[in-house]
């Protein structure tokens, strides 16, 4: 059980961490590009980052239920609901916007193109919030 809550809690802390980075260094880096060139960074990014995120999201929420599973401490099953939390909310909450950005075409960059790639780093944030908690709650789990 300590070998995959501690896998949990790695995922976890690494999911935490990139949201983290887009939000503290990458998003206010980006956002002093032109309108073109910030999208353009953006798209790219943004692919990678979902695969990244994605898959550390799933791994850890899969470990978390796999650690309650062996322990019965619900405290595993709470951290594995928060960083899968992220799926649903990236679904319902960000993908539109996601989409609007990517169907974009480059004719029609303009400044409310850098709005909504604003809005976007805001609602991201989330993220970054929801990794955070699921980490500090499966540090909890370890602990106990």
């Amino acid at each position: 059980m300590i070998l995959v809550g501690l896998l949990a809690l790695v995922f976890a802390a690494l999911f935490a961490g990139a949201a983290f980075y887009i939000n503290f260094a990458e998003q206010p880096a980006r956002l002093n590009l032109e309108p073109k060139q910030l999208l353009m960074q953006w798209g790219p990014s943004y692919k990678r980052g979902f695969i990244m995120q994605s898959s550390l999201a799933v791994l850890s929420g899969l470990a978390g239920v796999f650690a309650y599973t062996q322990s019965q401490n619900w405290v595993w099953i709470l951290g594995a609901v928060l960083i899968l939390a992220n799926w649903p909310y990236t679904v319902l909450v960000i993908m539109p916007t996601n989409r609007k950005l990517l169907a974009t075409k480059e004719s029609e960059i303009d400044s409310g193109t850098v709005v909504l790639i604003r809005h976007w780093g805001k609602l991201h944030a989330v993220r970054t919030l929801l990794g955070i908690a699921a980490t500090g709650i499966f540090l909890m789990a370890l602990a106990w």
